[in-house]
């Protein structure tokens, strides 16, 4: 295991963004959990939604008098990378046969990193996704009080063999946090579920207010067209995000609005070896189509230049198949622009359809949204607005620490 260190978050800086009951909820909870101890423990520090999200919440946790440290997984390679890749598919529903291979490979290198947890003194620990989800089995005659399971994925339709298979883990657990009731199956005996959705840092690069003029200085760097529509998805290279269908979207937009753009914009994983096939295969679907703009983090994408693609987008999409949430969703609402979503998963926790973004099913359905949208802007404007309302209440990172708060004051009670 190494210990992640983050940059000092402020909760005075957040209170712009707060209501006045939400303020009075953190100071009597704060009462009761002021130098408790929290581990937080996932399988990468960069690259993907979970480690995004802990760099804003556990220093925000911090400031606010609970002590949170922050473990990743070591010695880990592709090998166990693509194992838990494989867990993550067949977990939101990919048939495929569980192999006795794969349960060695996990059990291997979760048994790598139990090395010295017999010496951690924590009253929680937070173990997110499948990756570390075994932690438990060495771990519960540890110093650690209380054991929660975060549930990042969609598990609503899972392949049973898998399932199972982690289940066998999270029983074990005193609590489980999924992002919405659809993904816990029925008749479990899972204990203290809990239902918390991600949330987004207002104040993090990707997130604060550009101006348009300077986020359209960033984007004409990546070779955008500053005075044509521009189309976007901010996303990992992967199925589930289906880019190879917003290459379909986009081509069937063009045939009636020639001057349309497409950017697809994505970050490149430590634990998921899978998204470098997918990028090669939507850059063999682009062609030689300068209209399309593929880039990385292995291009200078930063959360700066996401920021500034949202910012500048005419329509930004996020075209999922599966989805346990869908923070870019958030972080495009946030930025006020209109947001077409994937029916599916946690995207239709964020988006009502036809009134803060629209939902679709077919790659024709989303087609036929981003020309409307493109050709009425007020429609756009509207909302968007609502959009970026709904999140200011709902999915900010502030509201994510009262949420985790409330869990560990319900587990000292019990």
């Amino acid at each position: 295991m190494e210990l992640v260190r983050t940059e000092q978050k402020k909760f005075v800086d957040y209170l712009e963004f707060l209501d006045a009951e939400d303020v009075r909820e953190f100071e009597e909870l704060i009462r009761y959990l002021k130098g408790k101890k929290v581990a937080m423990v996932n399988a990468t520090c960069y690259g993907g939604g979970v480690a995004e999200k802990l760099h804003s919440l556990v220093p925000l946790m911090n400031d606010l008098g609970v002590h949170v440290d922050w473990w990743v997984m070591s010695s880990c390679t592709n090998q166990f990378y693509n194992v838990t890749k494989s867990f993550h598919n067949c977990l939101q529903g990919l048939e495929k046969k569980l192999e006795q291979r794969e349960i060695d490979i996990y059990l291997h290198y979760i048994h790598l990193n139990t090395s010295h947890m017999q010496d951690w003194q924590y009253d929680f620990i937070v173990i997110h996704d499948p990756q570390p989800a075994a932690l438990i089995q060495y771990g519960e005659n540890s110093n650690i009080k209380k054991w929660i399971w975060r549930c990042h994925i969609d598990t609503s339709t899972p392949n049973m063999e898998y399932w199972n298979f982690l289940y066998h883990y999270i029983s074990r657990y005193d609590a489980c946090i999924f992002t919405m009731p659809e993904y816990v199956k029925e008749n479990h005996a899972l204990k203290n579920v809990t239902f918390i959705p991600p949330s987004i840092d207002p104040l993090s690069f990707k997130n604060i207010p550009l101006t348009r003029e300077r986020a359209q200085e960033i984007v004409t760097e990546f070779g955008i067209d500053i005075n044509r529509p521009l189309i976007s998805q901010i996303s990992r290279f992967d199925p589930w995000k289906d880019p190879l269908g917003v290459l379909d979207v986009y081509r069937i937009v063009k045939k009636e609005l020639p001057e349309v753009q497409v950017a697809l914009v994505g970050s490149m994983a430590s634990d998921d070896p899978e998204s470098w096939d997918y990028l090669y295969r939507t850059l063999r679907k682009a062609g030689e189509d300068y209209d399309i703009k593929i880039v990385t983090n292995f291009n200078g994408i930063t959360g700066l230049e996401v920021n500034a693609f949202q910012t500048v987008s005419d329509v930004i999409l996020q075209k999922s198949l599966k989805e346990g949430f869908g923070l870019t969703v958030t972080e495009g609402l946030w930025k006020g622009r209109p947001v077409i979503g994937g029916n599916v998963g946690g995207i239709r926790l964020q988006i009502e359809d036809g009134v803060s973004g629209f939902l679709v099913s077919t790659v024709e359905e989303c087609a036929e949204r981003v020309l409307n949208l493109l050709r009425n802007p007020m429609l756009a404007r509207e909302i968007s607005e609502k959009g970026r309302e709904k999140v200011r209440k709902e999915y900010l990172v502030t509201g994510n620490a009262l949420n985790y708060f409330n869990l560990f004051l319900k587990l000292l009670q019990d």
